[in-house]
């Protein structure tokens, strides 16, 4: 093609780009902690030492996946299980997910309410998709996961509900009354992400009688409220911290309640791609169908060998030992360091980890100085600051829907080593020192 066509075509693309993608694709927004990533490989590739606790994830160097399974997806490789999977999931897994259920829940279920997803993802996106109409409303707390994200996917109505540190960032029942009635889906998550704390007994059960009580309000001709309820982190909690789930609480709220579920957490599997729902039979199977066409299928050889993991209750004993250990011990390094902090005068705050492999700290430096005179006005401004100074990589709450600059950060420690944490605790001590 000549030089003066090819500038034509490309001045034509310029001329019709707002047509090019979707109205829902140009207006989706990218995720803001790789935006974060950016600036942490600038200063890695500069030599510099960087703590980062922003990914959500899993260093192999730190947290492998159990021995167990990864010689049980090999062996599944080598004995050929390579094809399609099923749709909705292999029937081995299957069995074993409710088993597993069973024996850990005490929840019981049909083999037809469960689908296998290629990680938990699929799973909360074919929710939405099942559900949610345009225009419904879905109600959500804030801080939370990509929520807004998927909201905006189906073209919903989002209400966000924001959560304060005085109730560790959770919804409570008071809350949510207020704009519940007549929403479409209420999305709930425990432990949190991004801030590691679980729900009480108490807590959750409150918002199962509000669930409860709005359906039973509703006439027949009246769509009912379903609650999303993504538990992916339920085998990480520590402490004297309990998982509570609403079907267990409230065994009538069964009907509504969908539950989000995967090895990636417990397991420090997140790229092995096995996730799963389990809810009421006639919503999972229209997931089914949705999931079946997306291809958003589990590998088979890791579902063969999931079924085996999910059987093997000594070794997940074993592993959940030592997994719990190194992600308790990084928590408590922070957690305890930033009270020390405290005690010695800095603006600064923690909430006591609870669950999954979060820590929330409050960095309360809005309208301090730098040396050179720079005044820190926003989260992200705080960020920027620690990240440079400290060598301290962390994500302002921002990334999870929240407005306010409260100076509120997710610490991830999945990804780090405690020697890491122990090495960045001084540079942040100083890094707050030489404020004014």
């Amino acid at each position: 093609m000549a030089k003066e066509q090819l500038v034509e075509v490309e001045e034509k693309i310029m001329v019709h780009a707002a047509r090019r993608v979707s109205s829902m694709a140009d207006g989706l927004i990218g995720s803001e902690i790789l935006k974060i990533a950016a600036d942490i490989r600038a200063m890695v590739a500069d030599g510099k030492s960087i703590c980062n606790l922003t990914v959500g994830d899993f260093s192999p160097a730190e947290f492998r996946i159990p021995k167990f399974l990864e010689e049980n997806i090999l062996d599944a490789l080598q004995r050929g299980e390579t094809n399609y999977p099923p749709p909705d999931g292999m029937l081995v897994l299957k069995k074993s997910i409710l088993a597993f259920y069973e024996r850990r829940l005490d929840l019981h279920y049909p083999l037809e309410s469960v689908l296998v997803t290629g990680g938990s993802r699929p799973g909360i996106y074919g929710t939405y998709r099942a559900i949610v109409d345009p225009g419904d409303v879905v109600v959500y707390p804030v801080p939370s996961w990509n929520n807004n994200h998927y909201i905006h996917q189906v073209g919903a109505t989002g209400v966000p509900v924001v959560c304060s540190s005085e109730d560790a960032f959770l919804p409570t029942r008071k809350l949510l009354e207020r704009v519940i009635r007549g929403a479409r889906l209420l999305t709930l998550n425990s432990p949190l992400n991004p801030t590691g704390t679980a729900f009480t007994k108490e807590a959750l059960e409150e918002i199962c009688d509000l669930v409860l009580e709005e359906n039973a309000r509703r006439s027949r001709n009246e769509r009912p409220l379903f609650l999303m309820y993504d538990q992916v982190y339920w085998m990480l909690t520590f402490g004297s911290t309990v998982h509570y789930n609403p079907v267990s609480l409230r065994p009538e709220i069964e009907p509504y309640t969908i539950f989000v579920d995967g090895i990636s957490k417990p397991f420090a599997a997140t790229g092995v791609r096995v996730g799963w729902v389990v809810g009421p039979s006639d919503i999972v199977q229209k997931m089914s169908s949705i999931i079946g066409h997306v291809g958003a299928w589990a590998p088979r050889a890791e579902q063969v060998a999931v079924a085996t993991l999910l059987s093997a209750t000594a070794v997940i004993k074993t592993y959940h030992k030592e997994m719990k250990t190194g992600i308790q011990a990084r928590l408590d390094a922070l957690y305890k360091s930033i009270l020390e902090l405290r005690k010695e005068g800095f603006a600064v705050d923690t909430i006591p980890p609870m669950g999954a492999i979060y820590l929330t700290a409050h960095f309360a430096l809005n309208g301090k100085r730098t040396l050179s005179g720079e005044m820190l006005r926003s989260n992200e401004d705080i960020r920027k600051y620690l990240l440079k100074e400290a060598g301290l990589a962390i994500v302002p709450f921002q990334a999870f829907g929240m407005k306010e600059e409260s100076g509120w950060f997710r610490l991830s420690v999945g990804a780090v080593s405690l020697k890491e944490i122990e090495e960045m605790l001084p540079r942040l001590k100083e890094a707050l020192f030489l404020l004014q």
